[in-house]
C-alpha cells in the first residue's frame, strides 16, 4: 500500500475513534494506537476484522458495546448492520445431553462458563421512551446528561497548522529560520481554524407526540445547558422559545420553567405556522443561517402541508444542514405518508428515528460529523 493511503487509513481510524469520543466513550491515546496497530496486523479490507479490531481495543466496559455498535456502522457503513458475530452461547434453558459437556484433560468434566448477557443499562439504552415508566425516564435521563453537542465549522480566521499541509506562511518561517541561524529548517504554514457551529432545535409538543416529548425535552436541556450555540424552542400551535428556561443547571427546575412556560403543551399540531413563526422572527434574521437545524416530531400536523412545505424549503436554503427526527420511523412497516411529513421530507437532509436513548445517542454522533 501507498504511504499516501496509509497516511489516509490511519487518518479514518483516529476519525472512527474522535466519533466514539464524541458519543460519550472514554478511549485513550494508548488504545488509538493499539486500534491502528490492530488494523495493521488483520488489514482494513474485511469488515469483521475492522470491527472486531476495533470492539479488543477501543472497548473496555460491556456497557459501552451498543454505542460502539452504532456508531460502527453509522461511521463505516452507514448504517447499524452488524458484521459476523462469533458463535452464540449455549442455551442455559436447554437440557443438556451428556455429549454437550466436554471433558477435561483429567477425564474430569470441564467447567461450563456462564453466557454474557446484555446489562440493564444497555437494554434501556433500546428501550422505546413511550414503553418507560417514570422511573426508567429518569435513569434515561441521567445517561443523556453525559453527552454533549459539539458542531464544528471552519473559520476565516487563520491559524498555524502542525501538518504539511496547508498555506505556506512566509513571516512565521522567515521568524524561525533566523532563530536557526539564517538556516530554512522548516516551512511553517497556515490552515483555517475551527469554531463551533450553532444548533437549533425545534420540538414539537402537540398531543400526538406526548409519549415521547417529555423525554424529548429532557434531551433539549442536555444539549442546551451550559453550550452557547444550542437554541431550543418548543412547537404546537405556537412557536415557544425555551433556550432561557432550559439554561438552568438543576433538571427539575430547568424542566418546571419549560413546562410553566409552554401553554399548548399537549395540544395541536400545526407546523407549519410554527417554523414559519421561527423563520420570520428568528431563522432568517440569523440564527438559521449556517446553522444545523433539528426538528423533533412525528410528522402528524394539522396545519396545511402546502404552508409546511414552504416555511421547510426557505429553512433549508437557509440552514448549513436540516436534520428530522421522527420517533414513529422506528416502528416496523413505518412509512412517511402522513401529510405533513411527505410534505416537509423533500426538504430534508437526514431522516433519522429519535424512539430511543440509544437513537438520541446517534443523532448527537451526527450532529458532530461537521461537513456531511
Amino acid at each position: 500500500m501507498a504511504d499516501g493511503r496509509d497516511r489516509s487509513a490511519v487518518g479514518r481510524l483516529v476519525a472512527f475513534a474522535r466519533r466514539l469520543r464524541l458519543a460519550g466513550l472514554a478511549v485513550p491515546v494508548d488504545s488509538v494506537v493499539a486500534y491502528v496497530r490492530a488494523v495493521e496486523a488483520v488489514g482494513i479490507d474485511r469488515r469483521d476484522r475492522v470491527y472486531w479490531a476495533g470492539r479488543a481495543t477501543l472497548v473496555h466496559s460491556q456497557e459501552d458495546v451498543a454505542v460502539y455498535d452504532q456508531v460502527f456502522g453509522s461511521f463505516w457503513w452507514g448504517g447499524p448492520a452488524m458484521p459476523d458475530a462469533p458463535p452464540a452461547p449455549p442455551d442455559p434453558s436447554r437440557p443438556e445431553s451428556p455429549g454437550d459437556t466436554p471433558a477435561a484433560p483429567d477425564g474430569e468434566p470441564a467447567r461450563q462458563l456462564a453466557p454474557v448477557s446484555y446489562s440493564d443499562v444497555d437494554q434501556l439504552r433500546h428501550k422505546d421512551f413511550a414503553a418507560c415508566t417514570p422511573e426508567e425516564l429518569e435513569e434515561i435521563a441521567h445517561l443523556l446528561r453525559v453527552r454533549r453537542v459539539r458542531a464544528m465549522q471552519r473559520s476565516r480566521r487563520m491559524h498555524r497548522s502542525r501538518r504539511v499541509r496547508g498555506r505556506h506562511d512566509p513571516r512565521a518561517t522567515m521568524r524561525r529560520t533566523m532563530r536557526s541561524g539564517g538556516e530554512v529548517v522548516r516551512l511553517m504554514r497556515r490552515e483555517p481554524a475551527s469554531r463551533p457551529r450553532r444548533v437549533v432545535l425545534l420540538c414539537d409538543v402537540s398531543g400526538s407526540m406526548e409519549p415521547y416529548a417529555r423525554a424529548l425535552l429532557r434531551f433539549l436541556h442536555v444539549v442546551v445547558v451550559g453550550q452557547g450555540r444550542v437554541e431550543a424552542f418548543a412547537v404546537g400551535t405556537r412557536l415557544t422559545h425555551l433556550t432561557r428556561q432550559l439554561g438552568w443547571r438543576d433538571p427539575d427546575a430547568a424542566l418546571r420553567h419549560a413546562s410553566a412556560s409552554v401553554v399548548d403543551w399537549s395540544g395541536g399540531t400545526r407546523l407549519g405556522e410554527g417554523i414559519g413563526t421561527f423563520n420570520d422572527r428568528f431563522g432568517m434574521p440569523g440564527m438559521a443561517r449556517g446553522a444545523i437545524v433539528v426538528v423533533l416530531s412525528d410528522g402528524l400536523d394539522r396545519g396545511d402541508p402546502a404552508r409546511l412545505a414552504a416555511e421547510m424549503a426557505r429553512l433549508h436554503r437557509a440552514s448549513h444542514r436540516t436534520i428530522w427526527v421522527n420517533p414513529l420511523k422506528a416502528s416496523a412497516g413505518y412509512e412517511p405518508l402522513a401529510r405533513g411529513m411527505a410534505a416537509a421530507l423533500p426538504h430534508v437532509d437526514r431522516f433519522v428515528d429519535g424512539h430511543s436513548a440509544a437513537s438520541l445517542d446517534a443523532l448527537v454522533c451526527m450532529i458532530g460529523e461537521g461537513e456531511w
